[in-house]
């Protein structure tokens, strides 16, 4: 799905998971509140807590009631995993097969990054 038709809770989620990805959020910190976070995107408060319903429900955060959402332990490895997956089967092979309609060698690209 590209990111323009995704629906505005998982663009959130994205950011959120891209956050934990970079260690912008380790394991054991909080994240923003529903509402802070809601501000700063300009999201309805309500889209941000589906958004964080879903970690919750994978295990991707614990919440402490009063006090708020924080990173589960493992979550970044988990949320690796399930992106590396997602790359391998669904973002990866159009480029591979676009690479071999234009002769795009990946040594090729490697030697002008190095």
């Amino acid at each position: 799905m590209n990111n323009a038709s995704k629906p505005v809770y998982l663009k959130l989620r994205d950011i959120i998971s891209d956050s934990i990805l970079d260690n912008e959020y380790a394991e054991g910190d909080m994240l923003p509140s529903v509402r802070a976070f809601a501000a700063e995107q300009g999201a309805n408060p309500l889209t941000v807590a589906k958004a964080y319903q879903g970690f919750q429900e994978d295990g991707l955060v614990t919440v402490k009631r009063g006090v708020g959402m924080f990173v589960a332990r493992g979550a970044r490895a988990k949320l690796m995993d399930a992106q590396r997956d997602d790359f391998v089967k669904n973002v990866w092979p159009p480029v591979e097969r676009q690479m071999r309609r234009l002769d795009i060698r990946l040594t090729e690209l490697l030697e002008k990054d190095a």
